[in-house]
């Protein structure tokens, strides 16, 4: 998953996106998929402003369609980010 990172870093979103290393799944939540062999990997994240992006967790990916139990688990961390971030303000 790191490694992907880097090279999502370095190609940018576009070419990882036509690479389908990266899935949207709803607004602002996004899906990186790693896989080596039969190890598939998966991380959610949303994207905050400018360059900062926040990957809420990963998991092990057993099924077809990503569990919506894991999509429910990203978008309450999204938004326990975003009210943290509100506060501070």
């Amino acid at each position: 998953m790191v490694a992907l990172l880097h090279i999502i870093e370095q190609q940018g979103l576009l070419v990882a996106t036509k690479m389908e290393w990266v899935k949207k799944l709803d607004t602002n939540l996004y899906e990186l998929r790693s896989k080596v062999a039969s190890n598939i990997q998966r991380g959610l994240y949303f994207h905050d402003e400018d360059n900062r992006y926040i990957i809420t967790h990963g998991f092990t990916k057993k099924t077809q369609k990503t569990p919506i139990n894991e999509i429910k688990h990203a978008r309450e961390i999204r938004a326990e980010y975003y009210q943290r971030k509100d506060n501070d303000s």
